[in-house]
Formats: C-alpha cells, sequence, structure tokens
C-alpha cells in the first residue's frame, strides 16, 4: 500500500533553482514537485537541451515527478496586438520546455478579464487553449487547467474559470486527454459551489492534480493546513471517492512549512 506521503508533493515555484528544488526533493522524500521557469532563478531561456537533459536524467533516477507550472499574470485571455502572439508563443515555450525536461505536466490557466470584456476575453482564452492543447498533443505533454480563486465584485480584474460554469466553458468544448483538471480546493471555497459542488459538477474523469491549501473562505489565501475552514479528512474522502489515484501538490508558505503541513495531512488522511 502506497503511503499518503508519496502521494502528496510540493510546490517549489521559484524557491530555487529547478536543479536544486530536485535534490531537495530526493533528500526530504517528496515524490512530486512543481517548479516555475519564467525568470531566475528559473529563466526559461536556460532550459536548454543539455540543462534539461541533466535534470530529466536525475529525476527518472531518483524517482521524483517533474512538473511545469505557468504564471497566472501571464494572461491567457490577451487579446491585444502583439501580446496575442506573444502569449501564444509564452505556452509554446513551456511545452517545449516539458518536452525536454520529460516533465509529467504542465499547469495552466484561463487568463483574466477587466468585468466588462468578459466574452471578449473567454472567447480569446479558449481559442488560445484550443491551441496549447493541440500543439501539446503533438508534443506528447500534459495540461492542466488550474481553477482559479474569485474576486471580490467591486475588484475590476477577474480570473476565468473561477467556478463550476467558467471551468465547463473551458472543458466542455476542448475534448482532449492533452487536457486535465487541475483542483484547487482553496479556490473552490471562494464560490457557493465549494469543494463538494466542483466535484459533483466537474468531468472528474479529466482530475490530473489536487492542490491543496486551507482558505477563510472568505478572499484569496494559501494558509497552512488545519489553521482555515477547510475539513481536510472529507476533503480527501471526497476526492479519494471519485477514484482519483493521482498526486496531491503542497502550495503554502515556505517549503519547510509544506513539508509540515504534508505530514499533518497524511494523519488525517481517511484509513
Amino acid at each position: 500500500m502506497i503511503d499518503i506521503r508519496d502521494r502528496i508533493g510540493i510546490d517549489t515555484g521559484n524557491k530555487l533553482p529547478t536543479e536544486d528544488a530536485v535534490e531537495w526533493a530526493i533528500a526530504n522524500g517528496v515524490r512530486y514537485i512543481d517548479t516555475r521557469i519564467d525568470i531566475a532563478p528559473n529563466a526559461l531561456e536556460r532550459f536548454t537541451e543539455p540543462v534539461c537533459a541533466a535534470i530529466r536524467d536525475r529525476c527518472a533516477a531518483s524517482g521524483v515527478t517533474l512538473g511545469l507550472h505557468t504564471l497566472s499574470a501571464v494572461n491567457i485571455a490577451e487579446v491585444s496586438p502583439f501580446l496575442r502572439e506573444a502569449t501564444d508563443e509564452y505556452l509554446r515555450a513551456y511545452i517545449d520546455a516539458a518536452a525536454r525536461l520529460d516533465a509529467a505536466w504542465v499547469e495552466v490557466h484561463a487568463g483574466y478579464h477587466f468585468t466588462d470584456d468578459k466574452p471578449l476575453r473567454m472567447a480569446a482564452g479558449l481559442e488560445r487553449l484550443k491551441r496549447a492543447t493541440g500543439y501539446a498533443e503533438e508534443k506528447g505533454v500534459q495540461l492542466l487547467l488550474e481553477n482559479l480563486n474569485g474576486e471580490p465584485d467591486r475588484a475590476e480584474v477577474h480570473y476565468l474559470a473561477h467556478d463550476v460554469e467558467e471551468c465547463l466553458y473551458y472543458f466542455n468544448a476542448i475534448d482532449s486527454p492533452a487536457l486535465r483538471w487541475s483542483f484547487t480546493i482553496n479556490h473552490a471555497t471562494l464560490v457557493p459551489e465549494g469543494i463538494a459542488g466542483f466535484l459533483d459538477a466537474m468531468p472528474v474523469d479529466r482530475l490530473g492534480e489536487v492542490r491543496v491549501a486551507d482558505s477563510n473562505g472568505e478572499y484569496e489565501l494559501h494558509m497552512q493546513p488545519g489553521e482555515g475552514i477547510i475539513d481536510f479528512p472529507d476533503m480527501f474522502r471526497r476526492v479519494e471517492a471519485t477514484g482519483f489515484s493521482g498526486h496531491y501538490m503542497c502550495a503554502f508558505g515556505p517549503l519547510d512549512a509544506m513539508l509540515r503541513g504534508r505530514d499533518w495531512m497524511a494523519e488525517r488522511f481517511p484509513k
């Protein structure tokens, strides 16, 4: 029987160079890590074939599974000239890097809108995700679309794919095994559906990852598990009941806090 700790990974983000993140994972018995390769110390441009080959070989030899996480600040729903093409190239560059690294996934987002232009932005983001998914199919790369956090109604800027209706807009239109779902549970607490509602309404056969942090249920926070409102044993039961056997990903605080949180959650995983 697999120890649940082996299924709970750590999002190292940009906290360490990817090479160091792999070594850190090995030293701490972490089997899944997420890394962001936008800027230093993980500038995307430095992930050449020799650099990727060394990381790829080290992961294969050690049993560490590596995933990549695009930056949610890059607006995948971009509609402006020049930036449209740049956003497409951004996603393609991540997919190319994932292929060189033999990364198990690339986390992507649906972008954001400015209230009045929501339909325009959603349509643009959908077409861009369709193109990215097609390219990922060619490269043999798995994309994971994350449900992002809702913002207060009075905010001008709002993330897309923040509730079930918006998420289904993309998943219903892109029927490809190259696009699966990354379920961020703390984001789900910010909308009426909640964690249970997402699991009831979303295509759970396309669930590829569950991202974990606690929440106050009021606004965007990535809290230490046990410090917010989420009932983690209940969450685990509901997720596992869907048949999910993949990985969970810690996304809160510094690295040592995530290691502690992993142990805390493992102790509360239903036996």
